[in-house]
């Protein structure tokens, strides 16, 4: 990690306030983390106990030399962590089923190692894992606290909202959890999982203890949490029942499986309506721009099955690749998670219905692109699906892949394509007038220097490299 510049400024993480003993915060380019003298001695226990070792855990050191922190917190700041910094900030609602499995597992395997060491996880909130390329890293090193003697599993109710469940919905009734979780940032309550469930899945493995029971318990001890605790100091809680809690969890979370439709198997790596030279020469193409300049954040927008993203990440530090379908991005997780892939990180989001500010003020959860600016913007089979099949004005799209700053490779099939003439048919005639390749060259000439023009061979698909309009 470099060392701290004397002169930077604290500014802090505006989603990072829920936890009374720690704040992250920035200074200059590093990230850093405010504890209080509590949530320092929790600290020094992980410290001792060797768990930083554990390369799922974001690096982190204590900060010597750091930047002023106070009335980031509402105690006295007793201490500074310095954390590696995120690549790419990614939130649940952009995950596939294996991206949230994968870090619902970290977050239960970390448990476990905590409670070995006297410690706990006080939260169990899938924001604590962020992914390094296709590698989930848990980053919330205030989350670790020493666990004391009449303590349940405090985030096992988090735990269900903000992971079974959402699991649950998709390996079972195979409905996309992404939705639930991008409209509340909570998850899903057990009262909503119980009116989900039907009266079949009440013996399904899973539902029975942690939806059922769950909804019921909670709704008879509504308001009772008080007396709750009282019985719970009472009887005392012993470690070795909630490490058997926790492995019954871990196992059933390990047997949640989910797969795309067949269809998506079978068309996941075709060239579809491409030939082979089409491919051929657009394959070059993409690679000339990627190496030809040190590019340090690439965007594959409509990667489909991340040939193009793989190809981006030969020229790029870093490169994100989103689709709107989940399918084929599952696939893609799936297989750079099993290379060990630290490059490319594979979201699932709709660009005509992108990812929004949330949260308390709408600060908690940033939008894509104050996640991280990119310097060169992949858009390939991607103009015809927002202009035809989002309604999105060409001129709209243009001036957004602009808006980016980034340099772009676009790609544009005319109306003579087949995939455009299949996005035309269920349409009215005279619809999308704008949708003209003269119109649409004319629209990035305004918003871009266009660098470089190809037509593949057959002939209705056309290839630009552009950057951003020089003064």
């Amino acid at each position: 990690m470099a060392p701290l510049e004397p002169a930077a400024v604290a500014r802090p993480e505006p989603g990072s306030f829920r936890d009374p003993e720690g704040r992250v915060f920035y200074a200059g380019c590093e990230v850093y983390r405010a504890l209080s003298g509590d949530g320092l001695k929790d600290f020094e226990v992980l410290a001792a106990s060797g768990l930083l070792d554990d390369p799922r855990i974001v690096r982190t050191q204590r900060a010597e030399g750091a930047p002023d922190a106070a009335g980031l917190l509402t105690k006295d700041v007793a201490g500074v962590l310095r954390h590696e910094l995120v690549p790419f900030v990614s939130y649940p609602y952009e995950w596939t089923f294996s991206m949230l499995k994968d870090a619902a597992l970290l977050q239960l395997d970390l448990l476990l190692a905590a409670l070995e060491h006297g410690l706990i996880l006080k939260d169990s909130t899938p924001y604590n894992v962020q992914f390094n390329g296709a590698q989930p890293v848990f980053i919330d090193l205030g989350s670790f606290e020493r666990r004391r003697d009449d303590e349940v599993w405090v985030g096992y109710r988090q735990f269900c909202m903000l992971y079974l469940y959402p699991l649950l919905l998709q390996a079972v009734k195979d409905t996309a959890f992404r939705p639930w979780l991008r409209g509340s940032i909570d998850g899903i309550a057990p009262a909503q999982m119980r009116g989900i469930a039907s009266v079949g899945d009440r013996f399904r493995r899973g539902f029975t203890t942690h939806v059922f029971l769950h909804a019921r318990l909670e709704r008879r001890y509504a308001g009772r949490g008080a007396e709750v605790k009282r019985e719970v100091r009472r009887a005392g809680i012993d470690k070795q029942l909630i490490i058997a809690n926790v492995r019954k969890m871990r196992k059933l979370v390990t047997k949640l499986a989910w797969s795309p439709p067949q269809s998506v198997w079978v068309t996941y790596g075709e060239r579809n309506t491409y030939t082979d030279e089409d491919a051929r020469r657009k394959d070059t193409f993409v690679r000339e721009v990627v190496l030809s300049s040190p590019w340090q954040l690439a965007w594959d927008i409509g990667c489909n099955n991340g040939r193009h993203s793989r190809i981006a990440a030969e020229g790029a530090r870093r490169v994100v690749a989103i689709d709107a379908d989940p399918g084929p991005v599952e696939l893609l997780y799936r297989e750079l998670r099993d290379a060990g892939d630290e490059r490319i990180l594979p979201l699932a989001m709709n660009l005509a219905d992108p990812s929004p500010a949330l949260g308390w003020r709408g600060r908690e959860r940033k939008t894509l692109l104050e996640r991280g600016q990119p310097d060169l913007v992949l858009a390939l089979a991607l103009i015809h699906h927002l202009a035809i099949g989002a309604n999105v004005p060409v001129k709209e799209i243009v001036n957004w892949l602009a808006a980016l700053g980034g340099a772009l490779v676009v790609e544009f099939p005319t109306r003579e394509d087949p995939m455009v003439q299949k996005l035309l048919a269920p349409k009215r005639d005279g619809l999308h007038a704008d949708y003209e390749r003269g119109f649409f060259e004319c629209c990035l000439h305004h918003a871009f220097d266009v660098r470089r023009i190809e037509r593949l061979t057959s002939g209705t698909r056309i290839l630009y490299f552009a950057t951003p309009k020089s003064g």
